[in-house]
């Protein structure tokens, strides 16, 4: 596996060996050794796993306080652009975001630290989507911050006259009402 940190400390792209032939192919999607040498440890507790159609936006969510999550997250059928926004106040890079296109093809994942918010686009007719948490839902701690906040400026690509968005994601706070971590 490959472990890439981005511009955003804690942030990790993992590009793994994908191993091809005319059966199709075998990777290793987790191995905590590696992981560990790379990142640190972090105790996944759960998988979890949804499926969505083309211009499904679920997030930008977030859990409060003691209750935050680090995710590892990963695309097995379709494509769709993943962001992280920092929510650490302490951080240089507080209020960015970093976004990529995870899909089933490149099988990139995305290691996504406590004290972030997270949301997926999908930009293929369909998206089953696989991820990693260290920390239990909790529902009385969850929180979104509004897909399309000015503030932040994520680039998403895609018509947003045309996303599919829950009720509740349609009533997410803006950036200046979340609350941050120190």
């Amino acid at each position: 596996m490959q472990f890439i940190e981005t511009y955003i400390k804690g942030v990790w792209v993992i590009e793994p060996k994908v191993f091809s032939d005319d059966r199709g192919y075998f990777m290793e999607a987790f191995k905590e050794d590696e992981f560990e040498n790379h990142i640190g440890k972090v105790n996944f507790i759960q998988d979890n796993e949804s499926k969505s159609t083309k211009g499904v936006l679920r997030g930008l969510h977030y859990q409060k306080g003691c209750f935050s999550q680090a995710k590892l997250v990963r695309v097995i059928k379709g494509e769709v652009y993943d962001v992280a926004v920092d929510l650490r106040k302490s951080s240089p890079t507080f209020g960015r975001y970093f976004g990529l296109l995870l899909t089933e093809t490149n099988k990139k994942q995305l290691y996504i630290p406590r004290g972030f918010a997270h949301g997926f686009l999908v930009t293929s007719d369909e998206a089953i989507f696989t991820y990693k948490v260290d920390n239990t839902y909790t529902p009385e701690a969850e929180a979104s911050i509004i897909y399309d906040d000015a503030n932040l400026m994520i680039d998403w690509p895609f018509n947003i006259e045309k996303l599919i968005l829950s009720d509740k994601d349609k009533a997410a706070k803006a950036f200046i009402h979340a609350e941050y971590f120190e």
